[in-house]
């Protein structure tokens, strides 16, 4: 499901389904995506489980989101041209999948750093 911020939180949609939801964090709604994509598919009797469920952010909707994550360190931690990570931000040229993947690796693995820091 897609999602994006919201003056409240975030919502979710589906592209090819009728199925939105809102939440007030990221935990929230994905517990409200596996509800309502759930309720989708209860007639048809499928069920769904919080593993199947993946929240997607369109690149330069994280980047508005998290103004706090420098892109050019992340293009310098990467090994992207900083132009060219820009470009990709701003919407003026399409990553490949490689190049998402390279970004989105290096957002995991910044990630995981951070997570080990302790502060004094």
């Amino acid at each position: 499901m897609l999602f994006e911020c919201t003056e409240k939180g975030y919502s979710a949609f589906h592209e090819d389904l009728a199925v939105y939801t809102t939440g007030k964090d990221l935990l929230e709604l994905k517990a409200n995506s596996l509800e309502a994509l759930s309720l989708y598919f209860e007639e048809q009797a499928i069920e769904i489980k919080e593993s199947q469920i993946e929240l997607v952010f369109h690149l330069d909707a994280f980047f508005k989101r998290y103004r706090a994550l420098n892109a050019n360190f992340l293009a310098e931690k990467i090994g992207m041209h900083a132009t060219l990570l820009s470009q990709y931000i701003q919407g003026t040229k399409i990553p490949s999948a490689k190049q998402l993947a390279k970004i989105q690796e290096g957002i995991h693995s910044l990630g995981k750093e951070l997570q080990e820091v302790n502060l004094i």
